[in-house]
């Protein structure tokens, strides 16, 4: 019987309005994580509390980080369309540079 993987992208809100995708395979302990700043380095440690506002699930490992490296490359619109999961919205965004 094949194992079931969950794997996870995700999309924070920090406390700067700023943006953070990670992916994991422990969306909660991820999560609390980065609001217990667990890591100094991390881009979130300065920017708590974090805001959980998207995730995705994933069956294998590659398509999540191959989803995680698309969506960092969107822009905030884009982003927040994908909040929306309005699909038309971005279609749209996708033909326009920098929107």
């Amino acid at each position: 019987m094949a194992r079931v993987h969950n794997y996870f992208v995700y999309i924070l809100e920090c406390s700067d309005k700023s943006y953070y995708v990670g992916v994991t395979n422990d969306l909660e302990a991820r999560l609390s994580q980065h609001n217990n700043g667990e890591n100094a380095f991390a881009y979130t440690f300065s920017r708590r509390p974090v805001t959980l506002k998207y995730y995705q699930r994933f069956d294998e490992i590659e398509d999540a980080i191959n989803f995680e490296k698309q969506v960092k490359g969107w822009s905030r619109k884009k982003k927040e369309a994908l909040f929306k999961e309005d699909w038309n919205e971005i279609v749209k965004l996708s033909n326009y540079k920098n929107k």
